[in-house]
């Protein structure tokens, strides 16, 4: 597989700064500890596809270095070979509310921000061709796929793809313009320019904020605008990249007139044209900072993440705010509920939005230290204690922000008689859940390696300086190249001196004596 995979990178050579003895350790103790039940590539060929695959990543904290290997090891499970090619799954066992080969739209723009750091390109090319072509439901929920093609994109460069599925990223825009009924509720644009869906449909079920002009669908929508005009460029679609530029300056305008509470400093959902805006704040109000929306002058927002009364949490960030008089932390009822509980798929979120606005946004309400604290609590939230009292690796559905404890797991467990309930999805349903990225706020965000359409290389970490005397990310596929990334503040772990020092194909292209942007050129 090696060879194939390289062979879709030039000229592109290891650096091999670092070995693959601690993935090798790594996953002899997460194969050691699985009871595998459901896996696409099982756990005997796990070794072998990482190997070929993924970065490697090297730091002091045994926390962060564990979930980053664990999160590539459960993302190999969803990696699954079908008639249509490769697709990516949320759920290793098959659920109901699925769609083509176990196919759920809702996190897909996560699996491309995570997966284009693997070297075979083509299971996200299969799988991008899958949603639009072969099968794929992209409006079940709510879905930004032409950013997330695009993300991919500026990762690992595939132009021809791009614009062949061009015309069907549009159509696929038109189709949610146009709008279709779900009940009682119009999904799609309304006659005020605004976008409108329901909380479950949103991926947010039994939210305090519920149906509306949600910022999450609607700043969707402005990164999908933005996307194709992107797209359209590299067609030579001069004209239709006016167009969706232009759409997209409409949805910012609206979004920033209609959904900030000025008096809440904050993006929350309106919940018709003309009612007032709803009185909770949730983390998805900072979703437009996810695509760079916002104008400068709306960061105040931001204060409430590090806020115990907002939505910090020993286990968090909360998804709605503590101080709302209907936050609550419920064993009772749904067991995915978006009314307390912490979700990795609204937290990575809010972390890649927090990685934009330090790198694209000067402002002083949060700062490199913000980021690594709420970094570190997402990266220690993936564990469990079993039964047996041993402390294992784990991801699942909903975690309680101030325990641990997976919610929904907990209640499954015991759903129907006392036991798992196949109606529900059957045992263990969420374990090794594939619906957030972990690994892409690593790369582009603690580590700091920015992605872009040209040949210039960024690297801007959001390590606070003082905190680790070192780091390593090696072996980073980017624009047909392999990247090292080195912070080596003595100077003799590396043997690349002092400082941080950026490699493309084991050459020096940039370096920094502090841990600070730094750019370079790709040979």
């Amino acid at each position: 597989m090696l060879l194939g995979t390289l062979a879709g990178m030039g000229a592109a050579v290891a650096d091999d700064t670092l070995t693959t003895d601690a993935l090798e350790t790594y996953v002899a103790r997460f194969n050691a500890d699985d009871e595998e039940m459901y896996a696409n590539i099982p756990n005997k060929e796990a070794l072998a596809f990482l190997k070929d695959n993924i970065p490697l990543f090297e730091c002091p904290d045994k926390h962060f270095e564990r979930t980053f290997y664990f999160r590539w090891w459960t993302y190999r499970k969803h990696v699954k070979s079908t008639p249509d090619g490769y697709v990516i799954t949320e759920f290793l066992p098959k659920v109901s509310w699925s769609r083509k080969h176990n196919t759920i739209n809702c996190p897909a723009a996560h699996h491309f921000y995570e997966g284009r750091w693997l070297r075979n390109p083509e299971y996200l090319d299969d799988y991008a061709v899958f949603w639009l072509r072969k099968g794929g439901k992209p409006r079940q929920y709510s879905f930004w796929i032409a950013d997330a093609y695009h993300a991919r994109h500026l990762a690992t460069p595939n132009r021809e793809l791009l614009v062949d599925l061009l015309p069907d990223l549009v159509e696929n825009y038109e189709a949610w313009e146009a709008g279709w009924d779900w009940g009682a509720h119009r999904i799609g644009r309304h006659e005020n320019g605004m976008f409108y869906t329901i909380d479950d449909r949103d991926g947010g079920e039994m939210s305090i904020g519920g149906h509306g002009y949600r910022p999450t669908l609607n700043s969707f929508m402005y990164g999908d605008a933005r996307a194709i005009a992107a797209i359209s460029r590299m067609a030579g679609e001069g004209e239709q990249a006016a167009r969706f530029e232009e759409k997209a300056a409409t949805i910012k305008r609206l979004v920033q007139e209609k959904l900030w509470d000025e008096d809440a400093r904050f993006f929350k959902i309106l919940p018709k044209e003309g009612a007032p805006l709803g009185g909770v704040r949730e983390l998805y109000g900072y979703t437009p900072w996810y695509f760079n929306l916002p104008d400068p002058g709306y960061e105040a927002g931001w204060k409430q993440l590090m806020d115990p009364r907002g939505f910090h949490a020993p286990y968090g960030p909360t998804f709605a705010e503590q101080r709302h008089p209907e936050f609550v932390i419920s064993y009772e009822g749904h067991e995915c509920q978006w009314n307390g509980p912490s979700w990795p798929l609204a937290t990575c979120s809010v972390l890649t939005a927090m990685a934009n606005v330090l790198n694209n946004y000067e402002q002083d309400v949060i700062d490199r230290r913000d980021y690594f604290e709420a970094l570190g609590i997402y990266t220690r939230s993936h564990l469990r204690t079993r039964e047996d009292g041993k402390v294992v690796p784990w991801i699942d559905e909903n975690l309680n922000p101030f325990t641990g404890d997976w919610i929904s797991r907990t209640r499954l467990e015991s759903w129907k008689n006392g036991t798992w309930d196949k109606g529900k999805g059957g045992k263990e349903r969420g374990k090794d859940y594939n619906h957030s990225t972990y690994n892409d706020l690593i790369i582009t965000g603690l580590v700091g390696l920015r992605p872009r359409a040209d040949d210039i290389v960024v690297v801007n970490p959001l390590l606070p300086e003082g905190t680790w005397d070192s780091f390593c990310l090696d072996r980073v596929p980017y624009h047909g190249h392999l990247l090292t990334i080195i912070w080596d503040k003595a100077g003799g772990k590396y043997g690349r001196g002092k400082g941080l020092v950026v490699l493309a194909d084991g050459k020096e292209i940039a370096r920094s004596e502090r841990l600070t942007r730094t750019t370079g050129k790709l040979p």
